[in-house]
C-alpha cells in the first residue's frame, strides 16, 4: 500500500489480541503482532492489504496478546522484528527470529522513511513500550497497557496527528464486575490499564489544532463497552474537529488516511 501520507487501521485490540497496522510511501509496519499469524493475514486481506507488503514488526511489550503472531509472521515473511533487549528476554514464544533488531526507550530509529520513538511507559511488563512514528510532517502517538500518565507519556505524544489511546475499563463496571479483587487492583493500579476517565483527561491535555483523530484502544469486553468509552471521552473534544473512533477485539477497524 503506497501511500505519501500515513495510513492508520487497528487489526485487533483488547485482551484476545492486539494488532496495529500503520503504512506510509513505501512502509507497512505492524505495532504488536497479538493474534495468530492465520488471522492477522485475513484481517489484511479484508483490507484488501497483502501480508508480502509489511516491511516490519514492532513490538511493545512482551504479553501474549501482543507477541502470539509476531513470530511466524517474521519468517513467513523474512520480517526485521523490532524489540527492546528485556522484552525479547522475556519472549520465548517468539522462537527463533532471524533478523532481530533491539531498540532502547528513548532511542529514536528510523523504519525506511519512518521515524519510531519508543519511550517507557508503567505497566506490569518488563521493559513496556510507548511509541510514536512520525513521517514528514505526521506524527502518530501510540499509548496502550499503561496503568498511569507521566509527563515523558505526554511529552512524547504531544503534538500528534492521530492518537491510538488506551480507554481500558469504566471503573464502575470494574468494581462491580465478575473479576477477582486482586485482578481489580491490578487493573487500576499503577502498572495496570487507564480507565475511560483518564483517557478523557489525557485527550483533553493533548487536544490541538494538529490532532484529527483518536482512537480508543484496548477496551475490556467485561467491565467497559465502545459506548461508555467514547460517551466519556467526547467530553473533552466538544463536538471538535477530532474524528473518534473505538478499536475492536474481533475485525478490523476503519482504516484511517491522515
Amino acid at each position: 500500500m503506497k501511500n505519501n501520507s500515513f495510513c492508520v487501521c487497528p487489526l485487533a485490540s483488547g485482551s484476545k489480541g492486539n494488532s496495529l497496522f500503520v503504512s506510509c510511501s513505501n512502509s507497512s509496519v505492524l505495532i504488536d503482532a497479538g493474534l495468530s499469524g492465520v488471522e492477522i493475514e485475513r484481517r489484511l486481506n479484508l483490507l484488501k492489504i497483502d501480508p508480502e507488503s509489511l516491511t516490519a514488526i514492532i513490538i511493545t511489550h512482551e504479553h501474549s496478546d501482543h507477541i502470539k503472531g509476531a513470530g511466524i509472521l517474521s519468517r513467513r515473511y523474512k520480517l526485521p522484528l523490532y524489540i527492546s533487549p528485556k522484552t525479547y528476554g522475556a519472549s520465548q514464544a517468539l522462537g527463533k527470529i532471524e533478523d532481530l533488531r533491539f531498540f532502547e526507550c528513548g532511542t529514536s530509529f528510523h523504519i525506511d522513511e519512518i521515524q519510531v520513538n519508543p519511550f517507557s511507559i508503567s505497566h506490569d511488563a518488563e521493559d513496556p513500550a510507548g511509541l510514536t512514528l512520525e513521517y514528514k510532517n505526521q506524527k502518530i502517538g501510540i499509548a496502550t497497557d499503561l496503568g498511569i500518565v507521566t509527563n515523558l507519556v505526554k511529552e512524547h505524544l504531544k503534538d500528534s496527528n492521530l492518537l491510538y489511546l488506551e480507554s481500558n475499563h469504566d471503573p464502575e463496571m470494574l468494581i462491580n464486575g465478575p473479576y477477582p479483587w486482586h485482578l481489580k487492583q491490578r487493573i487500576k493500579g499503577r502498572m495496570g490499564h487507564l480507565s475511560n476517565a483518564d483517557a478523557k483527561i489525557l485527550v483533553s491535555e493533548l487536544k490541538t489544532d494538529r490532532l484529527k483523530h483518536v482512537i480508543l484502544a484496548h477496551l475490556s469486553e467485561e467491565n467497559n463497552s465502545p459506548q461508555k468509552a467514547a460517551q466519556e471521552v467526547s467530553k473533552s473534544l466538544n463536538a471538535s474537529h477530532i474524528g473518534l473512533h473505538v478499536a475492536k477485539p474481533h475485525e478490523p477497524g476503519v482504516l484511517i488516511r491522515l
